[in-house]
């Protein structure tokens, strides 16, 4: 505080010198007045300057797994990357990251994870070896856990009692791990909530990233969680909420179609198109009901040898990505899609793809047959 100014202050309260009651208060509330008029106000926390590639993925997918390893070898490689951001609780994060410091064979840590995983969809043996590759070809790898708390009365707990053994009660650790536990509990106790899902991972996602200043990062998540404007489950999910505050800085990018290939036809149709008979891979039916009531199922037929039949089609406006469909997608095919309403309506649309992507995901593109 400026004791001139504090001088002048009590000079001017002074009565026959000595302070009355009145004196003094006034004096405090002067003070008071002159200390909120001139602090200086708290500064917003600044968005991180780094880059966030963002990988939509389906859970459980070899395929995927590898071509995960695969770019994020190449990010730590070529591009300095040591961040990754996971789908995991911040406690199993940490954990995986005191597993990387030991030494080489000793598994421990990630065997106690993975039996703390039983039941989920990351309990499979393909993840368990994805995390070994990490450890072998990246060792400096850094994860960041920015999910709500599963697991927190196994892994969470354990967690706490490793700090606690540590003296570490004081620590943000033990303060970020209490608050991810009560994530946790708060959205099983209310009945997985994905709303609250979403909010609190963008949040924990914003802390861990901002703290970089500036870093590059790679972050592996469902795809509901990494495709921009993704409507989960009636929320806003996080990669949306991610682009509101990082803008062009934020990349997703969708994997979910590699599910896809090694999906084999059902059977072969032929099929008369614009006037013109096809030999057409069917791959089967997909029941709506309930994702869209009004229809009750949609079927999908890869044309064979006749995208150059079609690509000078001019196209609607309509795009399908990749992860819609059942089986792989390739460029330089049509796809048909029938959709039959609830009421037997049957409704044809044709799909070009040619390589396009829509919010970063491989995508088909509608197009007019006649």
């Amino acid at each position: 505080m400026n004791l001139i100014r504090f001088k002048l202050f009590s000079c001017k309260l002074f009565n026959g010198g000595k302070f009355s009651v009145l004196s003094v208060f006034l004096l405090l509330a002067a003070l008071l007045t002159f200390y909120a008029c001139t602090k200086e106000p708290e500064a917003e926390a600044q968005p991180s300057g780094g880059q966030i590639y963002l990988i939509g993925e389906q859970h459980g997918v070899d395929a995927i797994y590898t071509e995960e390893l695969r770019q994020w070898q190449t990010l730590y490689d070529e591009q300095g990357l040591r961040h990754l951001f996971v789908e995991l609780p911040y406690y199993t994060a940490e954990f995986l990251n005191l597993w990387l410091q030991a030494p080489a064979g000793d598994d421990t840590i990630l065997e106690a994870l993975y039996e703390d995983w039983q039941g989920t969809a990351t309990y499979d043996s393909t993840v368990r070896d994805f995390y070994r590759q990490i450890k072998a070809s990246c060792p400096e790898t850094v994860f960041h856990g920015t999910d709500v708390g599963h697991q927190y009365n196994t892994t969470g707990q354990r967690y706490l009692e490793y700090l606690q053994a540590n003296g570490q009660e004081n620590s943000e650790a033990w303060q970020l791990t209490k608050e991810c536990i009560e994530q946790g509990q708060k959205f099983y106790g209310e009945g997985s909530d994905m709303a609250y899902r979403e909010e609190m991972m963008t949040a924990n996602f914003i802390r861990e990233f901002d703290k970089l200043a500036g870093a590059d990062i790679m972050g592996i998540y469902g795809g509901a969680h990494a495709w921009i404007d993704y409507d989960n489950d009636g929320s806003v999910n996080m990669a949306t909420q991610l682009l509101a505050r990082y803008g062009e800085a934020l990349h997703s990018q969708d994997l979910t179609y590699l599910a896809a290939a090694a999906v084999e036809p059902e059977r072969i149709d032929t099929l008369t198109v614009a006037g013109r008979e096809y030999q057409a891979a069917y791959f089967g039916e997909q029941d709506l009901t309930n994702l869209f009531p009004e229809y009750r199922c949609r079927r999908f037929w890869r044309l064979e040898e006749a995208y150059s039949d079609f690509a000078d089609c001019p196209t609607n406006g309509d795009v399908l990505p990749y992860n819609n469909y059942p089986m792989q997608i390739e460029a330089g095919n049509i796809y048909l899609v029938e959709y039959e309403t609830a009421g037997g309506e049957i409704i044809q649309r044709y799909y070009l793809a040619n390589g396009n992507t829509w919010q970063g995901m491989p995508t088909t593109e509608g197009i007019e047959v006649k």
